[in-house]
């Protein structure tokens, strides 16, 4: 096929293709390929942008099944003239993965280990590969690939091959192209090409490696004048393979690989099919040692010293990210173990290695060393691996926390990887400080002591003047990098917003050659255009994802009236002190749900597949639109008018919303505190104002109300489960599984049939509390009181036996409910006024500071979280701080030596399964400490997301499949494995998931206790 110029191809990377071509490029990868084309408007708008600030709207998305589909998709792509945009994770920091291009996603489907051989410690992987996934099939062998960037999670090796990523402990193994040893990739012209040692080059890869020797002998004098001789120097392409200038060579023996030629190309130069990888040893022990400074510049000038002492890892973390880790419920306990009073910086130095007990005298070097430095004293020495690594999880999510800062101003990428020479390292930092001050920002430093690049960003309003404080800085900090001899970037890549710095930091002979070596290797200019050769300007505001007004198309907010609280995101921050302006004065025309969109930053840490629970249906589908970050992308297209004027009420939006299970393991997991699942009855409130509820959605919410009626005809609507035929016919008419059993009737509640006897009235237990009496109230909620009568029960018996005074709130005809299901179906103002009339009966106990005990994680936790946004006031605050979980109150009162109970040993393993809402509240620790207190009992949690009912979700038809597949993910085979155990779980869904997929009995903890009182 003959291969069209440059010209004839659209303007690089920012300007879609005609219409026209758009289509017949859907129409040709529908019918030629086996991949999902997603073309429509929200689809790529959920690829327009990365963890970078700029946004660009792709002209199509191909998410390939094969090979053939990427080979076919480059041959079509090139048949019309539309650039190729290779995608793993869209986690970059400079706009790599954004383009007016076609997308190719290789994230779902690209994600093997192809070949691996633990002698030779090599592996060869797709690039879909996630890193975290890659080490745990490696750690059994004993080895791992050590480039662990702080996104391992979500990362993929393609992704960080074309970055040429580095990690924390780039000082001991270097970075992305120290190793990898081979690459198979496709040209734009379609042929695959292996690259690798010289002496093993094919006739095609000869050729590219001769093109490159010639360029590299015509440019050595520029080369050795002008090429930053640092490590950490990721920007342009790596011309000096065949004249090393790195302080690590590429090669251990100085020889050449054409395969380092793609690492740090950012996909422009090919499209990668395989990488070839050199493993390394996992380390068997690890010491760390914490060294607090009292002052930044003692920091950063004591990091010379520090790395002559051989350690694995320097990482810094300055006061402002201690202070907000600290803020943060979910790292302080951990960041506390960390601190010597209250340091303005931290090095976390780690020396790894076989065997613990030689690492120790280097921890107690560290010591020694800093004695020397005038710090005694000021090393918290943790030999311990459990607390290293809950620290380097903090660590980890430094950048995550930096941009959890509210308001429109953001923390923003620009410099935030320049690397300078550890001997300048504290001079830089200074100097880079009094640039902030005099543009009126400050900047949070972290990350990578040990090799002289710290990420800091300042806080700049790209709404605004962003644009061009950012241009201002980044010059002024150019000349910081050339006074002492840096590299401009060093980690992250070129992208959008370092590309236009390139031919600064080489001059224009050099910026030439890179423009050849794309010329040779992509003539066409097919693959991501626009990034390192050709880019645009890093402060071209119509590339912002907050685009300014002197946009073309500036930023702006559909106005908006929420049906929930915002307001504690409709605030400003100063981009000096970080200080919030008070709630609901930001200027946010939606009343703060646009802000709290707006929060999520892209870093794609949903993606992952940990123990945590964050996001259970990604994890089932790996599709971008099922994601908390795709969600919270959509949701602000909508809300800004770039999806049209109804978009935010679509049937495309309910798609898009549809699988959120409303978990809230994004309120927990997502470091920026994107809540979905709030944002997702909000969302619902709008969306069945204007299409209106199914008979379904009425008989959701209104359970509570009609529940005490029904439960005198258990025997009648109990026929579902047994007749048959009833379970088809109730799928066709409501939409309720057939393949479920629904939860059984009883007339035998808990209202019915409870020992009056174990509870006091309202004023006598008020009264017992002034007298210092033990008590509780027991929130007896419309699923235990209803259909597990028994858990409501039990509780009772349990809190009775130990001596407190019960009351149970009730009221005449029925019971108070908390509002969880008119919520989960956008009855918003009905769900109000049941959670006001509980807080209302529950103010003058919560008043007395009794606690109000529940049950059901998803009813008692709501006191604590969406009854505070309901518009209910103080009273909510005062009740909602007196709210715990059974099993939380049973642990405090423990500790307290308030709550001792005589059980007997329960005779079998149990094991533990939490509710969604338990972990986002932190809850299940208490759970386990509870469960402690059987004798001889060792507790083992269940490491799951969600179960997959959550709630209603599981018994609908048109989820039950997803539902059991987030079941099947870890949790029923955990059961099924462990046949003998007692199983727990205190949700009730969760446990009718459990009898439905695994057919074993779980118990509420309350149960279990109950049971084994003697």
């Amino acid at each position: 096929m003959r291969i069209e110029p440059a010209s004839t191809l659209q303007p690089a990377g920012t300007t879609l293709p005609p219409n026209e071509t758009c289509e017949a490029l859907a129409r040709r990868l529908a019918a030629e390929t086996e991949g999902e084309v997603l073309f429509d408007a929200g689809s790529r708008g959920r690829y327009a942008t990365d963890a970078s600030i700029y946004q660009i709207m792709p002209a199509g998305v191909l998410v390939p099944r094969t090979e053939r589909d990427i080979a076919v998709a480059i041959d079509i792509a090139r048949d019309l003239k539309v650039p190729v945009l290779p995608r793993g994770g869209g986690t970059s920091q400079c706009g790599q993965t954004t383009g007016a291009a076609l997308v190719i996603d290789n994230t779902k489907h690209f994600r093997k280990l192809l070949a691996f051989d633990a002698e030779a410690r090599t592996a060869t992987v797709e690039p879909g590969i996630v890193l975290d996934h890659l080490n745990a099939q490696l750690k059994p062998h004993g080895l791992w690939y050590p480039v662990d960037v702080s996104t391992s999670a979500q990362a993929t090796l393609g992704g960080m091959a074309g970055n040429n990523s580095c990690g924390s402990r780039s000082v001991a193994y270097g970075n992305m192209v120290h190793n990898v040893l081979g690459a198979s990739a496709w040209l734009s012209d379609g042929e695959l090409v292996d690259f690798g040692p010289l002496a093993t080059l094919g006739p095609r890869a000869s050729a590219i490696a001769q093109h490159l020797h010639a360029l590299a002998q015509q440019h050595r004098s520029e080369i050795a004048e002008r090429w930053p001789k640092v490590m950490r120097r990721v920007a342009g392409y790596n011309l000096d393979i065949f004249d090393n200038q790195s302080e690590k060579p590429y090669t251990a023996d100085g020889s050449v690989n054409l395969a380092h030629l793609l690492i740090g190309a950012e996909g422009t130069l090919a499209y990668t099919r395989s990488l070839t990888l050199k493993l390394s040893e996992l380390p068997r022990a690890k010491v760390l040692g914490i060294v607090n400074f009292p002052s930044f510049h003692k920091a950063m000038d004591s990091a010379q010293h520090i790395v002559k002492l051989g350690p694995t890892a320097v990482e810094l973390v300055d006061r402002t990210m201690i202070e907000l880790a600290l803020a943060n419920p979910a790292f302080r306990p951990t960041v506390e173990t960390a601190l010597i009073g209250m340091p303005e910086a931290i090095l976390l130095v780690e020396f790894s290695g076989a065997d613990k007990a030689a690492l120790l005298p280097q921890l107690r070097q560290l010591v020694e060393l800093m004695g020397d430095l005038g710090m005694p004293g000021s090393v918290v020495e943790m030999p311990d691996e459990a607390p290293q690594k809950n620290l380097w999880e903090v660590r980890k999510a430094g950048l995550n926390i930096m941009m959890s800062l509210k308001g429109d101003g953001k923390p923003v990428s620009f410099i935030e990887d320049c690397a300078v020479p550890l001997e300048h390292l504290a001079e830089y930092t200074d100097g880079l400080t009094e640039v902030f001050a005099k543009y009126g920002s400050r900047g949070t430093w972290y990350a990578h002591a040990s090799v002289g690049t710290l990420h800091v960003r300042p806080i700049l309003d790209m709404r605004t003047d962003g644009a061009a404080k950012m241009r201002a800085i980044a010059e002024e900090a150019s000349a910081l990098v050339r006074k002492y001899k840096g590299a401009f970037s060093g980690e992250h890549g070129d992208g959008l917003c370092r590309g236009e710095w390139i031919e600064w930091q080489f001059g224009p002979a050099i910026n030439e050659a890179f423009r050849a070596i794309k010329t040779h290797l992509d003539p066409i200019g097919l693959f991501n255009p626009g990034k390192i050769i050709d880019p645009p300007k890093m402060d071209d505001g119509a590339l912002f994802r907050f685009a300014p007004p002197t946009a073309p198309k500036p930023y702006k907010r559909i106005p908006l009236t929420p049906v929930l609280d915002w307001s504690a995101w409709n605030v400003q921050a100063d981009p000096v002190t970080e200080v919030t302006t008070a709630p609901g004065t930001g200027g946010d025309v939606t009343g703060g749900f646009a802000k709290a969109v707006e929060m999520c930053n892209n870093n794609g840490h949903c993606r992952k597949f940990d123990a945590g629970t964050m996001c259970p249906s990604y994890r089932v589908t790996r599709d971008e639109q099922h994601l908390t970050r795709g969600r919270a992308n959509t949701l602000r297209l909508a809300v800004s008018g770039q999806l049209g004027p109804d978009a935010f009420t679509s049937e495309a939006m309910h798609d898009t919303m549809d699988l959120c299970v409303g978990c809230k393991g994004c309120k927990r997991d997502c470091p920026t505190g994107v809540d979905m699942a709030k944002m997702k009855v909000e969302f619902l409130a709008h969306y069945k104002r204007k299409h209106g509820h199914t008979l379904k959605d009425k008989l959701v919410a209104h359970l509570p109300g009609y529940a005490r009626t029904a439960s005198h005809f258990a025997w009648l609507l109990n026929l579902r489960n047994t007749v048959p035929g009833a379970a088809w016919l109730g799928e066709k008419l409501l939409g309720f599984s057939a393949q479920r059993s629904l939860p059984a009737w009883r007339a035998d509640t808990f209202w019915r049939s409870h020992d009056a006897s174990l509870f006091a009235s309202r004023d006598d237990t008020i009264a017992a509390a002034q007298a210092g009496r033990k008590t509780a109230v027991l929130f007896v909620d419309t699923f235990n009181g209803t259909f597990e009568s028994e858990n409501a029960l039990a509780a009772a018996r349990v809190l009775h036996a130990a001596g407190y005074v019960l009351h149970t709130v009730e009221k005449a005809g029925g019971h108070h409910c908390c509002g969880r299901t008119y919520l989960a179906t956008g009855m918003v103002d009905e769900a109000k006024a049941k959670a006001g009339a509980l807080i209302d009966a529950l103010l003058p106990l919560a008043q007395a500071g009794i606690a109000i005990v529940g049950l059901e994680p998803s009813c008692l936790l709501t006191l604590r979280d969406e009854a505070l946004v309901m518009g209910l006031g103080d009273k909510a605050v005062t009740v909602s701080q007196q709210a715990l979980l059974f099993e939380e109150f049973l642990a405090r009162e423990a500790k307290a030596g308030r709550f001792a109970p005589r059980l007997k040993p329960a005779g079998k393993p149990i094991l533990l399964h939490g509710h969604c809402h338990q972990k986002a509240f932190g809850a299940v620790p208490p759970i386990l400490e509870v469960l402690r207190l059987i004798p001889e009992a060792q507790p083992e949690l269940i490491e799951s997301s969600c179960c997959g009912m959550a709630g209603s979700f599981g018994y609908e038809a048109s989820h039950y499949e997803v539902s059991m597949q987030m079941a099947e993910a870890a949790l029923l085979p955990a059961v099924r494995k462990n046949p003998d155990a007692i199983v727990v779980a205190d949700g009730t869904s969760c446990r009718h998931q459990i009898a439905d997929g695994a057919q074993r009995e779980a118990v509420h903890v309350a149960k279990l206790l109950d049971s084994l009182r003697v």
